[in-house]
């Protein structure tokens, strides 16, 4: 049990435990990996280079591991050893750029793969000089060489480059260490050739030195070409031409063989020996013929060039007039500017018109008169003389349209004391158009219209509405005739600004009253349509805007009361924006007459009560002092009049007809009250206990 135990242990840490291997009898542990490159990591060629895998394993017990090694170059397998030592060596020998690589060593215990070593680099520097060989040092023109490039004692995957002078004639890729080239040369001349090689390592290479130069003397074949051309001077255009090409000194050789007659670009005729052909000469001025021979890529040219000599020139087709209207009469002239009169007569020119027309008796030779052209057309003329014919270039003659009559309007408004821009414009006509302003038939200014996009505007100043229709234009496309259309008057209304505003009230202010319909009045000069704006003085919204065709308008109020007391302005403008604002006008609403008819009667009303109040009044309080005995006022002689005696008695009234007094005591209080004068007088703090006072009549 307990052995089954431990078993079971030890499987499971050997599962979580990558490294470890374990079986039922041992258990061993792969502690580390090395690769290591010696001597170096960066060595030049031919140092002895050996790579060293060493793996460190611990083990329960010892027995002997059986471990294979495999080492990789840049991921490709390139040694594989099965050992039971701790440690292998893979020897390079003597190092090539090609060992240049990154290295790597992995290892398998008892058939169990572990993890591989570190990744290590070896770099070789040096290659060894390319070495040239030629199979042959002289040679005929197009004979086959062989040419040899070695690149001593390197190894891996190479491209070779063939050098003549010092330009790159070939090259070839490789996996040996050599490649041959065929070459031949097609000239003669000495040549030095020379080589070099390029090795590749991923992902980049490295190139060598040049190598060694070779000279290669290359002999002319005894082959020449023969052309002759007939005739070959004071060749005139339309003369025959005989041409004949041929080889001489050819003999026998396996290489393909050929030869061409060319003109410019054009093979005339084609043989193997000799190619002949004819020809009309063409006044090409300066005509080159090549005379070429192939063999293999040998290659020999004659050539010739013969001047011909022009018999005439190309015709030229003009029109007159230059500037040309519909409906005008117009003549094309088609001529030759020069001929050879050696060989030919102006006489025996002929010209001819395309398209044709009917045209007028001529009054010399190539003069066409066409009648009344309406609509664009392509003319051509062909000269011919002695069975040649030569076409002139085309002619387009485009008839110009007459400018209509023009159109004279304002862009956008007229207003007085701004500036005013002026539009002149035909509806139809030719480019360029000249438009001319005029002002009382005085020239303004002229512009000159060359695009269909542009437009003939004109900025004016209008100090009066009666200037505008002073103005109009002239449009002018044609020079030849004097009378040019003419515009109608201008014909626009000029805005005035509006210059004051007056606000009037109806009825009048002094005549206002409760329940009337007030009427504000707001007038304003300028041109309508005038827009109104009616104001109480204290609210910026307007209580009332009107837009009106004549020069004044008005805004009712109906049924005024108080609360429309106030001052009152307008605003008015037109188009131009310019607000004018008017006076202030102050609006008071009076009250009607029954109002106040009825206000008077009840005022009335209540003072006749008021007098029969007093009048009873008096009348009562003058009975009670007549019956009471307590009171008594009486003056003190030896006083001065200005004062006043006072008998005391609570709360009794007293009145002293002389002093023009009423006085009423009230103990509680302590104050004596004069009742006509409602005024009062303060009495001492022991009034109570007194029963006379003297105090001022005034009192």
């Amino acid at each position: 049990m307990g052995l089954l135990i431990l078993l079971t242990s030890t499987l499971l840490y050997s599962y979580f435990h990558p490294g470890r291997v374990v079986d039922a009898q041992r258990l061993f542990i792969l502690k580390d990996i090395t690769l290591t490159i010696e001597p170096s990591k960066d060595v030049k060629r031919g140092t002895n280079v050996s790579l060293r895998c060493k793996a460190t394993v611990s083990q329960s017990e010892t027995w002997e591991l059986r471990r294979e090694y495999t080492v990789y170059k840049d991921n490709n397998l390139i040694y594989n050893k099965t050992s039971i030592s701790e440690e292998i060596l893979y020897p390079l020998g003597e190092a090539r750029v090609a060992n240049s690589g990154k290295y790597r060593c992995e290892i398998n215990i008892d058939d169990k793969p572990q993890r591989p070593s570190e990744t290590q680099k070896l770099t070789v520097t040096g290659l060894s000089k390319p070495q040239l060989r030629l199979n042959k040092g002289v040679v005929k023109e197009g004979e086959e060489i062989t040419a040899t490039c070695i690149a001593p004692g390197e190894m891996g995957s190479f491209f070779f480059y063939i050098y003549e002078d010092s330009n790159e004639i070939k090259e070839k890729q490789v996996s040996s260490n050599q490649a041959e080239f065929k070459l031949r040369f097609s000239s003669v001349n000495r040549r030095r050739i020379h080589c070099t090689y390029t090795v590749l390592i991923t992902p980049y290479s490295v190139k060598s030195e040049e190598s060694n130069n070779v000279t290669v003397s290359v002999k002319e074949l005894p082959i020449t070409i023969d052309l002759d051309i007939d005739p070959v001077t004071r060749v005139y255009e339309g003369d025959q031409l005989n041409i004949l090409c041929k080889v001489n000194g050819l003999q026998h050789s396996d290489e393909s063989v050929r030869l061409l007659l060319i003109q410019g670009i054009q093979i005339l005729s084609s043989g193997l020996t000799n190619v002949s052909h004819s020809m009309v000469a063409q006044a090409n001025y300066a005509e080159e013929f090549e005379c070429k021979f192939e063999m293999g890529n040998v290659v020999k040219t004659a050539t010739k060039t013969i001047s011909v000599i022009e018999l005439f020139s190309a015709p030229t087709l003009t029109v007159s007039p230059d500037e040309v209207f519909q409906r005008d009469d117009v003549t094309l002239t088609c001529k030759s500017e020069s001929y050879a009169s050696e060989r030919l007569s102006e006489d025996e020119l002929t010209y001819t018109l395309d398209p044709p027309q009917t045209p007028q008796t001529p009054s010399r030779k190539g003069v066409f008169s066409v009648k009344s052209l309406r609509i664009e057309t392509n003319y051509t003329c062909v000269a011919e003389a002695m069975r040649i014919k030569k076409r002139s270039k085309t002619l387009t003659v485009r008839p110009k349209i007459f400018v209509s009559t023009p159109k004279i309007s304002v862009v956008g408004r007229a207003i007085l004391g701004q500036p005013v821009k002026i539009l002149c414009q035909s509806d139809i006509g030719s480019l360029p158009i000249n438009y001319t302003l005029f002002k009382d038939f005085v020239e303004v200014s002229t512009i000159s219209i060359n695009r269909s996009s542009q437009q003939a505007h004109f900025e004016v100043n209008i100090t009066s509405p009666e200037d505008i229709k002073q103005y109009i234009c002239e449009a002018s496309n044609n020079h030849r005739h004097n009378k040019q259309p003419l515009s109608e008057k201008l014909n626009a209304i000029v805005i005035v600004p509006p210059s004051y505003a007056e606000l009037m009230a109806v009825p009048d202010e002094s005549g206002i009253y409760e329940g009337d319909d007030l009427y504000l009045l707001c007038r304003a000069d300028g041109t309508p349509p005038v827009t109104f704006k009616w104001y109480h003085v204290g609210n910026n919204l307007p209580l009332y805007t009107n837009t009106s065709n004549d020069y004044s308008s008005s805004y009712q109020v109906p049924s005024v009361s108080k609360e429309h007391n106030g001052r009152y302005y307008c605003e008015a403008f037109n188009h131009v924006n310019k607000v004018v604002r008017s006076e202030e006008v102050t609006i008071e609403v009076q009250m009607v007459l029954w109002k106040k008819a009825l206000i008077g009667g009840f005022c009335l009303l209540a003072v006749s009560v008021l007098v029969v109040v007093c009048v009873l009044c008096f009348r009562s309080k003058r009975g009670k002092r007549d019956g009471a005995a307590e009171l008594s006022v009486k003056p003190s002689s030896p006083k001065s009049d200005d004062t006043l005696t006072v008998t005391l008695t609570h709360d009794t009234e007293v009145y002293n007809a002389d002093k023009d007094a009423a006085l009423l005591y009230d103990g509680t209080e302590g104050r004596v009250t004069n009742g006509v004068r409602d005024s009062t007088a303060s009495l001492p703090a022991d009034i109570s206990n007194r029963s006379s006072y003297s105090i001022p009549a005034t009192v």
